[in-house]
């Protein structure tokens, strides 16, 4: 507070004794001679008061002054090897320092009063008054650095109103420089890992290989040497970097050039050769810092390689992922899993499947084809669902009308209280524990399996049983379909789960339009060979005229961006189907390569994105904790309206689309 607002709020006494003066000379007017005699004496009284108490405060902080002032000049001179300065805190006046501080300040005794603030710009002494004792940040001044520490001074006469401090400041420059530069110096381990080297190298001759590999040892020690990093080969794919942590900037604000430099090799069948940086930091020692690099290397390939990605000791920090990246599955993965699941299942007492919240044609079709798997291997199995809210209820009112599922779908806690020590947890469709159809129910259960193709987030299911995360399928089904064709006989699939698996694929792909592969048809095809009904699959799919004019209406409300880009926010609560149907519809409006759709639901807002072009989505949506795949992804976004969502997406985009 400065002193001409202290003194508007706090006028002079003297305005208070006219207007007694003037009560004085109105009782007067009126004639009431003995009311003016009573006024003026009260007010002589009040006035002489006013005068003693003055006198005498001003008498204390003088004598206080004074008193301290003497002290400090017999003992701090010669004693105190630092500039030291005392202040009155309520304004910042200065009101006495020793030698060192005017020798620092250059600050002569003048009859002014002089402000602490005004001699060194930037200080204030707001955090004393706060009740710390020192400064939080250091204090820059003339190529110095000074840490400001200080304190309120006891025995403050109150009666004055005084309250003084004193600062002390500790010139730390070179000891500052030290710490600067040992944070600058300290060690980053980094993997790099050329992802796709077997689809680069296949089928390929000798000379053509070591050509390959030249090239691409060149681009990455070209790119190791800006940074004087120390580069060794581990094996055919895979490079050990260090480097110093100051570097570490450098390469984010490139965003990690590796990543475009390598896709210039190519090999004579045209495909770019892509590679993956994990970097580890902030370990106790390289051993943890190795291990976070690992743990990097591993989230970048489940998120479909040609990204960087760097790992603190709290989260990690994505670089690149834009790319649609081709696809690298082996079948080999698949018949393993197959095996390695069969004998989980019979090892197990019981088995629960499990999708996300919401559960979708996908979730509920994999978790099918699961129920078969466990069927024929003679455990009984159980669905996590809830009835009441999720997005497949054709197919749950489809399954349940069997008799191999009359008890078989299960809530939350039903399955809580059933689970026991072999059970064993089957999640699909989602890797993120956060989005389980029941989070109690994966934490109680030991034996856990992921069975997912969304790109790997930040938080994820930990350390499962077995994880067949393959971000370039299609969907949940696909993958437990090629599971079921290495595991069972094709005779063992009942005609509706194939329906039910096919109805997932048909829901991820966009009705085989968008994120196929060789794979995906191949699923499909073997599918419709063991009996599942595309009609009835078709029917699974429509939805009655109140919801088709839901839907429109949803279209109706859209406006573009970036004219290429649909946004729909809505003031209303929509379906998670009606707003998800609403997005793939609005792909097929000519122009429009990206949708979104926005809409409230109780304390959050929902977002539900598609895309065909050449934004990718779930990285649109990772900065509001959204997640899925380029093509399709979604996020909750609690505690915000709608407005301030769609103000974060749009800002999201822009940096998209900016980097």
């Amino acid at each position: 507070m400065n002193k001409t607002y202290r003194r508007l709020t706090q006028p002079s006494m003297a305005a208070y004794f006219i207007v007694l003066g003037l009560f004085c000379v109105a009782a007067l007017l009126l004639r009431q001679y003995y009311l003016a005699l009573g006024e003026a004496v009260v007010t002589a009284l009040l006035f002489a008061c006013y005068r003693f108490y003055a006198v005498r405060r001003r008498h204390a902080l003088a004598e206080y002054v004074q008193t301290t002032n003497e002290m400090l000049r017999r003992s701090s001179d010669g004693e105190v090897p630092f500039p030291v300065a005392l202040v009155q805190l309520n304004d910042g006046e200065l009101l006495w320092y020793n030698k060192r501080f005017a020798d620092l300040t250059q600050v002569r005794d003048t009859l002014d009063a002089q402000n602490i603030s005004e001699l060194l710009p930037g200080l204030t002494t707001d955090w004393l008054t706060g009740g710390k004792t020192e400064r939080p940040e250091d204090l820059r001044y003339r190529g110095r650095r000074f840490r400001v520490t200080g304190s309120v001074l006891p025995g403050t006469d109150n009666r004055s109103g005084a309250v003084l401090g004193m600062l002390y400041f500790q010139d730390l420059t070179e000891l500052l420089q030290v710490r600067d530069e040992y944070i600058r110096s300290r060690p980053m381990v980094s993997i790099v890992l050329v992802d796709n080297y077997d689809e680069l190298m296949n089928n390929l001759p000798d000379a053509t290989i070591s050509g390959l590999n030249a090239e691409i040892n060149t681009k990455i020690n070209e790119w190791a040497d800006r940074y004087g990093g120390l580069l060794r080969k581990l094996e055919r794919n895979r490079y050990l970097l260090l480097f110093e942590a100051k570097d570490l900037a450098g390469m984010a604000e490139e965003k990690f050039s590796l990543l475009e430099t390598m896709r210039t090799v190519t090999n004579p069948a045209g495909i770019a050769a892509t590679v993956s940086i994990g970097i580890g930091k902030d370990g106790v020692d390289f051993r943890e810092d190795y291990n976070f690099a690992a743990l990097s290397i591993e989230m970048a390939l489940s998120r479909g390689g040609d990204q960087a990605v760097i790992k603190d000791r709290y989260d990690f920090t994505f670089f690149g992922g834009r790319n649609k990246t081709t696809e690298r599955r082996t079948k080999v993965k698949s018949r393993v899993m197959a095996s390695s699941l069969s004998e989980l299942i019979v090892q197990s007492s019981r088995v629960f499947v499990m999708g996300h919240k919401m559960a979708d044609l996908d979730a509920i079709g994999a978790a099918a084809g699961i129920c078969c798997l466990c069927r024929k291997k003679g455990k009984k199995v159980n669905v996590v669902v809830d009835r009441d809210a999720n997005a497949a209820e054709p197919l749950l009112t489809l399954l349940c009308a069997m008799p191999e599922y009359a008890d078989c779908f299960l809530s939350g806690q039903e399955a809580l209280l059933a689970a026991d020590s072999k059970s064993l947890l089957i999640v699909v469709d989602t890797n993120r524990p956060d989005q389980v159809e029941c989070k109690p129910l994966l934490e109680s259960i030991r034996r856990v399996v992921v069975i997912d193709h969304h790109r790997r987030a930040a938080d994820y299911i930990e350390q499962p049983v077995l994880n067949l995360h393959e971000p370039f399928a299609s969907s949940a089904s696909e993958l437990v379909t090629e599971l079921l064709q290495y595991a069972l006989e094709a005779s063992d699939i009942l005609t509706n789960e194939a329906a039910a698996l096919l109805a997932g694929i048909v829901l991820d792909t966009k009705n085989f339009g968008v994120r196929t592969s060789s794979r995906t048809f191949e699923a499909a095809a073997f599918l419709r060979r063991i009996g599942a009904d595309t009609v009835a699959v078709k029917k699974l799919f429509q939805n009655d005229l109140p919801s088709t004019v839901a839907r429109y209406k949803i279209i109706q409300n859209a406006r573009l961006y970036r004219q290429k880009i649909a946004i729909a926010a809505l003031d209303y609560t929509a379906t998670r189907t009606i707003a998800a149907q609403a997005a793939d519809e609005l792909l097929n409006i000519s122009g429009i390569e990206t949708s979104f759709v926005l809409y409230p639901q109780d304390t959050q807002t929902i977002i539900s994105a598609r895309s065909i072009g050449e934004a990718n989505v779930q990285v649109i949506l990772e900065p509001l904790g959204g997640g899925g795949n380029a093509a399709t992804a979604g996020a909750q976004v609690r505690n915000k309206t709608v407005a301030e969502t769609l103000d974060e997406l749009v800002k999201s985009i822009d940096r998209f689309f900016e980097q």
